[in-house]
């Protein structure tokens, strides 16, 4: 691989593999409401917060974390604009303290913060919009978590990134929808990667240098390890990982011991618990099913250190690859894209060649391809433990000569046809579903 492919490649990582604490939705809220008071320069008196549905899916039913156990946009909003640090992005509330909660709490009460959903089609988008006695200003967050599009304070644009053809203001383009980079509405955080493809992937994995991503998956190994093992010890939403343990008896194997560690970082990432983690496609949840179930294989089978970080690289960059065509937000689970990774790191550290990575890796996309998101929440810890399960039939069913062929249901020849198909059932075939789901939810 020549050293321009190889450095883009380490740039993908160095990109997604970012700390963040709390579920990154409404953190990325709270992101928003703490650029808004540092532009204002004081607590506003009024928020406006114009967001997509999918933003408000994600943070119905989940806690944020620092916050006295609040949930919901109203909670990160307050958070953000009390004690949020925008310098420090999706890693924003890490330096809030308890003694600040009522004060969080009260505002969330005040009744000043005012939420209201933006018009179908834009997947990703906040708007906020805040003022005081002295001073007015405009946030805007498209596309991904961290990407500002647009700022404004007293009338003067700061910063505008909008797309060619959009409307001149905030809010007659929240009315309106984005400006679309695919037709469901949403600019894909990934544009701009199509470039990818799995045999690249192999190749980069194979021979980058070690130390050039030793660093970045260090990193999100400590981060992930240590929030997995908080969730183990303590009570946390449906306390997944620790019910696998349990169920499993005094010697768990390998297997449960994977789906435990992946289960028990999201029930405490879900449940509230205030440490970070390190994510892949803009997901906690995502960058901790990518990552802890290879260590547990590599724990077993004694794999060196160098194989470990190579094979969750691996993982990371799988799971972007096929997240990049569903988009930032969507009906599909994002964990079936990371639990699929996970399964051809597995297959990579002990041993696989290409061709079985990649005949695990569709396996596993064949097995849990159905599973839908609705929202953040405890159950998240189950889907991460289903699609972590996925992974390792996939790698068991390639090392045994069995796979899952062309014209199976949506299944294709090749692994990039059906990271493709997947890309299509995601974005476009789902797309109706997660209105549905977002329907229920409200009702509810």
């Amino acid at each position: 691989m020549d050293r321009e492919m190889m450095n883009r490649y380490t740039q993908i990582l160095s990109q997604q593999l970012i700390p963040a604490m709390g579920c990154t939705e409404p953190v990325a809220v709270a992101y928003a409401a703490a650029k808004l008071k540092e532009l204002i320069g004081e607590v506003p008196s009024h928020v406006d917060v114009q967001v997509s549905r999918n933003i408000i899916k994600n943070a119905k039913s989940v806690i944020v974390p620092h916050t006295g156990g609040l949930k919901g946009i109203e909670a990160a909003v307050a958070a953000g604009i009390i004690a949020g640090d925008a310098s420090l992005e999706l890693d924003v509330l890490s330096r809030t303290g308890p003694e600040q909660y009522a004060e969080m709490a009260g505002y969330v009460q005040s009744g000043v913060i005012g939420v209201r959903p933006m018009a179908a089609g834009a997947l990703f988008d906040m708007i906020l919009t805040g003022e005081s006695d002295e001073s007015k200003a405009v946030v805007r967050i498209s596309g991904h978590h961290t990407n500002l599009t647009y700022l404004e304070r007293d009338g003067e644009v700061l910063l505008d990134r909008r797309e060619a053809g959009d409307e001149p203001g905030p809010e007659s383009r929240a009315e309106a929808g984005d400006g679309p980079a695919d037709d469901s509405g949403a600019k894909k955080p990934s544009e701009g990667m199509d470039w990818m493809n799995t045999q690249d992937i192999l190749e980069y994995v194979r021979t980058v240098p070690l130390e050039e991503i030793e660093p970045l998956i260090a990193r999100q190994l400590e981060y992930n390890g240590a929030i997995a093992e908080e969730g183990l010890r303590n009570d946390y939403g449906a306390n997944i990982g620790s019910v696998l343990l349990k169920a499993a008896g005094g010697n768990p194997p390998v297997r449960t011991r994977a789906k435990a560690m992946a289960a028990a970082g999201s029930d405490a990432r879900m449940g509230g618990c205030e440490m970070p983690v390190i994510i892949v496609c803009g997901s906690g949840n995502q960058g901790m099913t990518a990552s802890l179930p290879i260590v547990e294989y590599a724990k077993e089978y004694g794999s060196s250190r160098g194989d470990l970080i190579r094979a969750v690289a691996l993982s990371d960059l799988m799971a972007v690859h096929v997240k990049k065509g569903i988009g930032t937000l969507s009906a599909f689970c994002g964990a079936v894209c990371a639990g699929c990774g996970a399964g051809a790191g597995i297959a990579y550290l002990l041993g696989g060649d290409n061709r079985l990575i990649c005949h695990t890796f569709v396996n596993a996309l064949a097995i849990v391809s159905g599973m839908i998101c609705d929202g953040a929440k405890p159950s998240c810890a189950a889907k991460i433990a289903a699609s972590v399960d996925a992974g390792i039939l996939g790698y068991e069913m390639a090392v045994q000569g069995q796979e899952f062929y062309s014209g199976e249901g949506i299944i294709t020849k090749g692994i990039e046809g059906n990271i493709r198909n997947i890309g299509r059932l995601g974005s476009l075939g789902m797309k109706q579903t997660d209105e549905e789901i977002m329907n229920i939810m409200f009702d509810c």
